[in-house]
């Protein structure tokens, strides 16, 4: 089957894109408004409307094959690739990748995305939103061609067995870490609530103390609104290097010492503590959490230590899991580009022993999410986040009915 025709158009993403340094520095909230000079390339306010470009491939018999390219909350920070902006990239995929797919034949996944991973334009390879996206429309008009859904897909190629029952999911709050923890809470999430950790003087304390009165409070509001002696989620809070940022990224002893505070405030709830530490290279940050996860594992303290902040592609992943750096790594979709990279991420660390979770960004859309739920349900992560945006009910919607339907759908088959 070929594909006929490709449509594109520009579109809205879930969240917002934020400058991450100017956040970190000297940003302040006004509203849900920040208020500061930017610090990277490309922004025009610290933060602006996130955008994205829906990818429809026409195949040759009607069906639709569809795909968003998106781009991180955080674009431009941590080595990821610069801000995406619709009026920039559509142009360019309009001119360079529309005549080259149109009357394409349509083969295999890991065949046409390899195909997609190597394509270059002017000496640079595609962003890594534009690979993200076009390999979901990818996928989706591999699956379609065969009459299967992606998780199938992606399970005969991969030579995987898809899940049996709903991966964990793990949800994010944004800024308004209270009400969003009630809902979370209410619907018994699996994994909560982020929190959104990411700066010393207001978020963490200047000597740690905001983050642990924050847990106290989620401890105790568990605890009063459950109602349900068997539900015990995971607290997993995304601190965004600010416990290095306060101790040093150095004082190893200082930063495990004030994890062991943490656990102990959130008994009888397990702990993970996403992005502890950040630096000013991937060698830095990957020598660190892997030093502090090593006294973590000795002391036989129970946090689980996520890796983020410059774990970013493939070959990042790859070196992390390596190096034991974090217990967990997250596998943040649209910075691996295509979702090959994805599935090959999740496969790697399993191997070698480290967790991983399908993660992403509030700031992706539902065709995205859908699909990465899709890639999840094939390869079977620790867990997976629920997205697009911040305000918890749409993003753990879309992520549990989707593998919802994915269960019933495969029972309905053996039937």
């Amino acid at each position: 089957m070929k594909i006929k025709k490709v449509v594109c158009s520009a579109g809205r993403s879930g969240f917002y894109f934020d400058d991450q340094m100017a956040i970190r520095h000297r940003a302040i909230n006004d509203g849900f408004d920040y208020i500061g000079k930017t610090e990277l390339e490309g922004f025009t306010a610290v933060r602006q409307a996130g955008e994205s470009i829906s990818v429809n491939f026409i195949l040759e018999d009607g069906q639709i094959a569809a795909g968003d390219c998106a781009a991180v909350q955080y674009s431009g920070a941590g080595g990821r690739d610069p801000l995406f902006l619709a009026d920039t990239y559509l142009p360019l995929i309009e001119r360079e990748l529309v005549p080259f797919y149109q009357d394409k034949e349509i083969t295999n996944f890991r065949e046409m995305a390899a195909e997609l991973d190597k394509f270059v334009i002017d000496g640079r390879r595609l962003h890594t939103a534009i690979r993200y996206g076009f390999s979901q429309a990818i996928l989706d008009a591999v699956a379609k061609s065969n009459k299967q859904m992606i998780c199938e897909t992606v399970a005969q190629e991969y030579g995987t067995k898809i899940s049996e029952e709903l991966i964990p999911i793990f949800t994010q709050s944004g800024d308004d870490r209270y009400i969003n923890a009630d809902k979370m809470i209410i619907k018994r999430v699996p994994i909560l609530p982020h929190a959104l950790i990411n700066n010393v003087k207001t978020k963490l304390g200047e000597h740690g103390e905001l983050l642990k009165d924050y847990l106290k409070w989620l401890v105790k509001r568990i605890n009063d609104l459950s109602r349900d002696p068997d539900y015990k989620p995971t607290i997993q809070i995304d601190v965004y290097g600010t416990i290095g940022e306060l101790f040093g990224i150095e004082n190893h002893q200082a930063m495990v010492d004030y994890l062991a505070e943490l656990k102990a405030v959130c008994e009888p709830y397990k702990l993970h503590i996403e992005g502890p530490l950040d630096g000013s290279s991937r060698e830095e940050c990957m020598y660190n959490l892997a030093k502090i996860t090593e006294m973590v594992n000795q002391r036989k303290l129970e946090v689980v230590l996520v890796a983020d902040e410059w774990c970013n592609t493939l070959e990042d992943i790859k070196l992390f899991a390596e190096h034991r750096a974090g217990h967990m790594i997250q596998i943040k979709t649209p910075d691996l580009g295509g979702l090959d990279n994805t599935i090959e991420a999740v496969l790697y660390c399993k191997k070698h022993g480290v967790e991983a979770y399908v993660g992403g960004t509030c700031n992706e859309t539902d065709i995205s999410a859908r699909i990465c739920i899709q890639v999840a349900m094939g390869v079977c992560p620790a867990q997976f986040l629920a997205k697009p945006g911040m305000g918890v009910d749409e993003a753990y919607m879309i992520a549990f009915n989707e593998m919802q339907r994915i269960l019933a759908i495969r029972a309905a088959k053996t039937m």
